[in-house]
């Protein structure tokens, strides 16, 4: 893509513990990887009267068709297309910021849609892009808010903060330990090294972390692809929310407006004299919060003494909650999951995204990941025959977070 001016790399994201609860205000943990989105651009010149050109024209390598929209006028009404994100990121820039001029540029994925938060890659890539055509400095953060924002209000998908973090904040082979209702976060070395201690308003660098890690990431892809906006992410999202508003109910608190109700705002103890009278649907979506709150205190413990065998378990006892209390998960990626629970030199793991197809992680010594390949693949598709042409492994390490790139 050399004839374009600009590149952006956007990586896609791993989430090993704090899965499900980012919504909720919860504590989340996760990696960016060395595979991602790749946006190649040109800011556009100026016109012949020596306005700022406000046209957007993107071309995909992965998707159908071309986009073609002026950057300095409101977003229409979604199309359902994968140029919504792109719009989406001007309806959330355009809340803050004059945009005047637009870009041309096409972009392409690294790998299958489904599990690893391409659609917060996508539109982080598109807030850096249309920040740099109009001069706008954007803090790491920012770009946190603004992507998720627009994922949310235009896009239609009740996130919370964990996908659009990893992307934009992480830093190779650390750990991002992120919590969602301070927004404060770490990135912290593996094994007690010294770390980054940052919030939204300042950063402390304490000592730089290059070693390798002792683990690399598997990635399997179940066959299947899934719209979290058609599934039932946002479902789950109401339950949770529900389930906090029955707590308080119950205790006789005042009761907050639905989107200002969140798990996290209320105390385990409330929870445990509460959920036996409340439906035990709701009960059980507060238990996997709750309990991902001590896994994920555990995890970063685990993680900053060395401890991978305790770090993986705490993957894995994590997805156990998404599969029973959670109550995600497919066939298809809950076999995935119980293989590779089986396998020696895995040292843990869990679905990957949303949990509702896409794909699982494994956290995996490198000395057995081709035995693991071969297993694992052999086992699957014993159980699920019609996926042998689209099941796909693919392993990948911790990588630093959305940058420009050279070009």
């Amino acid at each position: 893509m050399d004839k374009y001016q600009y590149h952006i790399f956007s990586p896609y994201r791993v989430c090993p513990l704090g899965a499900h609860v980012d919504h909720q205000h919860g504590l989340v943990t996760g990696f960016a990887i060395d595979k991602g989105v790749d946006l190649y651009f040109d800011v556009r010149s100026k016109m012949a009267d020596g306005r700022c050109d406000p046209h957007v024209h993107l071309e995909s390598r992965t998707f159908e068709g071309t986009v073609d929209f002026e950057i300095d006028k409101p977003s229409q009404v979604r199309e359902h297309h994968w140029g919504d994100y792109a719009r989406g990121a001007k309806y959330a820039l355009r809340k803050r910021f004059e945009l005047k001029r637009g870009i041309t540029g096409v972009i392409q994925g690294s790998l299958p849609v489904g599990g690893l938060s391409s659609s917060a890659a996508v539109l982080i890539a598109y807030v850096m892009a249309f920040a740099k055509a109009n001069d706008i400095t954007l803090q790491p953060f920012e770009v946190v808010k603004i992507a998720s924002e627009a994922e949310r209000e235009y896009i239609g998908l009740n996130n919370g903060l964990l996908d659009q973090a990893c992307i934009a904040l992480s830093k190779k082979n650390q750990l991002l330990f992120l919590d969602c209702d301070s927004n404060e976060y770490r990135l912290i070395p593996f094994g007690g090294q010294m770390s980054k201690v940052e919030s939204q308003k300042s950063t402390l660098d304490l000592s730089p972390q290059t070693s390798d890690l002792p683990f690399e990431i598997g990635i399997f892809f179940s066959g299947l692809t899934r719209s979290l906006v058609n599934s039932d992410y946002n479902l789950r999202v109401f339950e949770c929310k529900t389930a906090a508003w029955n707590m308080l109910a119950y205790t006789d608190q005042p009761l907050k407006t639905f989107d200002k109700t969140f798990l996290r705002d209320i105390p385990k103890a409330t929870f445990e004299k509460t959920k036996i009278a409340m439906p035990a649907r709701f009960a059980r979506r507060a238990e996997h919060f709750y309990s991902e709150y001590r896994r994920v205190r555990q995890g970063v413990t685990a993680w900053e003494t060395g401890n991978m065998k305790l770090f993986g378990k705490l993957s894995f006892d994590s997805c156990e909650s998404s599969i029973h209390n959670y109550e995600c998960g497919s066939p298809e990626l809950i076999a995935i999951y119980e293989i590779m629970r089986s396998l020696p030199g895995v040292y843990g793991g869990r679905f990957s995204g949303a949990g509702f197809k896409g794909a699982c992680i494994a956290l995996v010594d490198p000395a057995y990941k081709e035995d693991i390949q071969k297993v694992l693949t052999e086992k699957y598709l014993e159980q699920f025959p019609e996926y042998e042409k689209t099941f796909q492994v693919f392993w990948v390490k911790p990588d630093d977070g959305a940058r420009f790139l050279d070009n």
